[in-house]
């Protein structure tokens, strides 16, 4: 990997974790969260981090988005640095506004995006719903409402943390045929977490694996399925079997 002082215009996202400490609180000793994780993405990848519960994951995207800033190491993230987009577990639409208003609330006053927000309502299947408030959605609509409010930033880099967990099956299977449609239609560089294997294999392009207690990376991996292929559960199955079995 190229060293991080050099000059990074490429767009390509450089992270460098040497040591992430959860500081002692109580009875609770310090723990020790992430250590010597280093990584490039490649500008328009689509980079799954994997791992069971409590590996660090969200903690390691929360560094990358700059929520967190008390580790040792440091993240480039190039020339995209000021169009991150982050995707949380929960949807985080504000009850008193309408579907539409928090859509609108993530673009600036008088940004000519205003006029696309219909038409990414229709792509995402709430053509119908705009006027409507959030407690009349869905859990799984308003996942949808997110991924239009994500998507209508054109972001250059897209951070999500576990945005299908909870869902049904068939939801959750929806959702991410939509954001593969999504993502194809406004390719971006997208850095996703989940715990779920067949998730990690079905949209990514590659996949990190953390290595549960040892705060490290367990697994650097390529997905090698084609379009087609991440449709089908035997191939999705196979290569699900041929990563993590390694």
């Amino acid at each position: 990997m190229a060293p991080l002082n050099g000059r990074n215009t490429n767009g390509t996202i450089r992270v460098a974790v040497k040591r992430k400490i959860f500081p002692a609180v109580g009875d609770r000793e310090a723990q020790l969260v992430l250590q010597d994780i280093e990584f490039e993405v490649a500008p328009r990848s689509f980079l799954v981090i994997t791992g069971p519960s409590g590996c660090g994951k969200s903690t390691l995207l929360n560094i990358i988005a700059g929520l967190d800033k008390d580790y040792e190491g440091s993240i480039d993230l190039g020339p995209a640095k000021d169009g991150v987009t982050f995707i949380f577990q929960t949807p985080r639409l504000l009850p008193w506004r309408t579907l539409y208003e928090n859509i609108a609330l993530a673009l600036p006053n008088g940004d000519p995006r205003h006029a696309q927000i219909p038409a990414m309502l229709e792509r995402v299947g709430l053509g119908q719903a705009q006027n409507a408030y959030p407690e009349m959605l869905s859990l799984g609509m308003q996942r949808r409402a997110a991924l239009a409010r994500g998507f209508i930033l054109e972001p250059q880099i897209l951070l999500m943390d576990e945005p299908f967990v909870s869902l049904d099956d068939p939801t959750a299977a929806s959702l991410r045929e939509l954001l593969m449609e999504l993502w194809h239609r406004q390719p971006t560089t997208v850095i996703f977490v989940t715990h779920d294997r067949s998730e990690a294999i079905q949209l990514g392009t590659r996949i990190l694996r953390l290595a549960p207690g040892q705060a490290s990376v367990a697994q650097d991996a390529v997905v090698n399925l084609t379009e087609a292929q991440r449709h089908d559960r035997a191939a999705v199955l196979q290569e699900q079997i041929r990563i993590f079995a390694t």
